[in-house]
């Protein structure tokens, strides 16, 4: 390979590193000009810890012959077949002797103490190179901080020495590619996290400034665990976080499932919405979630009393009404929720479920779009004050069907 191609295959990284080209194919397309120019590189892994609730790190493969995973992300289990696999590769040799490169000649008899030598040089591999490409303190987010990659060959000889410097020449490149892409994600998978699907779109398409705002009319979503003061008073307090986990995740995926948005945790508080195209099809969705609910919480107490454990229920209030959605805040410290009379109202409606003996309350105006199907199991409660709400309103919820 001359300057020429080194100087286009560069190019080509950052152009496509700027246009947010996948991960996996930064490498396959790095890999493939690298064999069309001469490089005889044959398999490659590139590997970056990610910042995720779930995942780990990502590791990214490519092969010149055969059909391979290209993709594979990893929990944060420490025990396994693949902790084991990790921590016999020479990635962690890398990671953890402070080293940069660390080569393998297999084809002159050099030892295959890494995971996989021993199946590459049974694949007729002859060569093998890993290389960590390190961040600065600056340019890590979380444990973000480095690049690690290996690269194979057949050729008879090997990786020549020529080789050996392109390829650390053109490294910084792909790493530098491959972190832009990452951390674009990464900042998605935070706003998502944190904020929303929905919010996180809109914050990350650039809706940011204090005072961004759109009137809206949604059905409000707001619940909360029966009993949870007395329950967290009577508990040991290493049981009070497994158990706010186990139910919340019940709401969350229940609302999502549902097609609404989980806006704020309050404590064992959620407050959610359901957009809609048009109002009946919001409620539609919010009484979906609430049985989708109703389905998850049955197996989860089923399986915590098994365990021992203590087990609740949740309350919930539903309300119909005009918000306005989008940032409130200082100039520096912004919260992307809704707020109106509606959202008050809704909480309130909550704090009435354990005096009036119901798991679910309804606002009148929720009630009056629940679908026809469920009109029979719709029942009135009455006339009631919500605390700091003008009027007393009617209430209602939906008696069990025989």
């Amino acid at each position: 390979m001359d300057d020429r191609h080194v100087i286009e295959i560069t190019t080509w990284l950052m152009q496509s590193g700027l246009k947010g080209m996948a991960e996996a194919d930064l490498l396959a397309g790095f890999c493939e000009r690298c064999g069309a120019n001469g490089l005889p590189v044959e398999r490659s892994v590139a590997v970056m810890d990610t910042l995720h609730p779930v995942y780990e790190r990502r590791a990214f493969r490519w092969d010149s012959r055969e059909p391979i995973e290209r993709v594979s992300e990893y929990g944060f289990s420490g025990a396994g077949a693949i902790a084991d696999n990790w921590l016999r590769s020479a990635f962690h040799h890398l990671e953890t002797t402070g080293s940069v490169e660390v080569r393998r000649s297999l084809s002159n008899g050099d030892a295959t103490d890494f995971y996989l030598l021993d199946d590459l040089k049974a694949a007729g591999f002859t060569d093998f190179i890993a290389i960590a490409h390190r961040f600065g303190d600056g340019g890590t987010i979380g444990d973000i901080d480095c690049f690690f990659s290996h690269f194979a060959t057949r050729a008879k000889d090997g990786f020549s020495d020529r080789d050996v410097a392109v390829l650390r020449d053109l490294l910084p490149c792909l790493a530098l590619a491959v972190k832009c892409v990452t951390i674009s994600g990464v900042a998605g998978t935070i706003a998502k996290v944190y904020l929303g699907q929905d919010a996180a779109n809109q914050v990350l398409h650039g809706k940011i400034t204090r005072g961004q705002s759109d009137r809206i009319s949604a059905a409000l979503w707001f619940s909360d665990l029966a009993n949870f003061t007395h329950i967290s008073d009577t508990v040991d307090p290493e049981e009070i976080i497994p158990m706010l986990n186990d139910y919340a995740d019940a709401v969350i995926s229940s609302v999502q499932e549902a097609g609404g948005e989980v806006l704020k945790l309050m404590g064992d508080g959620t407050l959610a919405i359901f957009k809609g195209r048009r109002p009946n099809e919001a409620c539609s969705a919010a009484l979906n979630a609430r049985s989708l609910l109703d389905r998850r919480l049955l197996d989860l107490n089923a399986q915590r009393r098994i365990e021992g454990r203590p087990v609740t229920d949740v309350y919930l209030g539903l309300h119909l009404g005009e918000v306005f959605y989008g940032n409130i805040g200082s100039e520096d410290r912004l919260d992307f929720t809704v707020i109106g009379p509606a959202v008050n109202e809704v909480s309130r409606i909550v704090s009435l479920c354990r005096s009036l003996q119901s798991r679910l309350l309804m606002s009148a105006s929720f009630a009056a779009i629940v679908a026809p199907s469920q009109m029979d199991s719709l029942h009135s409660i009455g006339q009631h004050v919500l605390r700091g709400v003008n009027r007393a309103q009617e209430l209602f919820t939906l008696m069990p069907l025989i």
